[in-house]
């Protein structure tokens, strides 16, 4: 089972948004603990997985260690952490994407 993280500005921006269905979106992010090889894979920055996740319209993007997504089964994924970072409709869709890029280049995975 993989271990979900929300970051805080990230958390806000979602109660702010969805305000009555926030906890359905939450609910939603979370089924990754159970199948973290669910979404869309973007590609990566040095070893670092990016991937999205689809809800009514919008994105939710994540990252995670990618060697242990592709290589481990679902039995010994237990301590992958997968750490959603940012949020977007369709039509910023691409200019998130390279930010979240652009930030893992410069600064990592810490950056968040």
């Amino acid at each position: 089972m993989a271990i979900v993280e929300i970051i805080e500005s990230l958390y806000s921006q979602i109660e702010k948004k969805f305000k009555d269905q926030c906890i359905e979106v939450f609910e939603h992010l979370k089924s990754l603990e159970n199948n973290p090889h669910k979404g869309k894979f973007l590609g990566t920055v040095g070893g670092i997985a990016i991937k999205e996740l689809k809800y009514q319209g919008f994105r939710f993007y994540f990252i995670t260690d990618g060697y242990k997504l592709k290589c481990l089964d679902k039995a010994l994924l237990t301590n992958l952490l997968l750490k959603f970072v940012r949020m977007s409709d369709k039509k910023h869709q691409q200019k998130t994407i390279e930010e979240i890029k652009q930030i893992l280049r410069i600064i990592g995975p810490d950056g968040f």
